[in-house]
């Protein structure tokens, strides 16, 4: 990766039912940009990834959502899985997290499943963004303007569809930690 955030703390939030791939793949794009990655999650211990509907591997987490504050990091990566992200978009303290990274402007990414968080979070009025396809209408009911594209990027918000687009996505996020903060990236 040509980018260099050398220095970066990024926040990566989940829980169990993570698409593997969609956590890894940025993660390892992280560190070998020199960022920091965090794994916080809402409760402490490991959590249990997925490809698809299969078990993976389990990861350690670092710190609950709870104690985490976005004042901390430099951005925030959610990635996708179904179970993942509908545990997450009801969880308070996932919420206020999230919306916290809004109101200091700065990147936030998240890919296929990941932004049902988004909406809960209450962040998405007005912003351009995609998804996997089946969150059209609900990311499209809170307001934002949805469009079936590989990456878009909104100010510091990036957003993708699926495992498939991880290299753009991947390589929209390290760009947009390197610019930093955003004062378009409002809750």
């Amino acid at each position: 990766m040509a980018e260099n955030i050398s220095g970066k703390k990024v926040a990566f939030l989940l829980t169990d039912g993570v698409e593997q791939l969609e956590l890894t793949s940025p993660w390892q794009a992280v560190t070998e940009a020199g960022g920091q990655p965090t794994l916080i999650a809402p409760s402490s211990g490991r959590l249990q990834g997925f490809n698809g509907t299969d078990k993976a591997d389990t990861f350690r987490v670092d710190l609950t959502v709870a104690e985490a504050n976005a004042a901390d990091f430099d951005a925030l990566v959610i990635p996708g899985g179904v179970v993942n992200a509908d545990h997450l978009r009801v969880d308070k303290d996932a919420q206020r997290f999230t919306r916290d990274f809004f109101e200091q402007h700065k990147p936030v990414a998240s890919i296929c499943h990941g932004p049902w968080l988004l909406i809960d979070a209450g962040v998405v009025q007005g912003r351009n963004v995609t998804s996997y396809h089946t969150l059209a209408t609900d990311l499209k009911n809170a307001g934002a303007n949805w469009s079936d594209q590989e990456v878009v990027v909104d100010q510091g918000l990036v957003t993708s569809r699926n495992p498939g687009d991880l290299p753009a996505f991947c390589s929209a996020l390290l760009e947009e930690i390197r610019e930093g903060q955003h004062a378009g990236q409002t809750a």
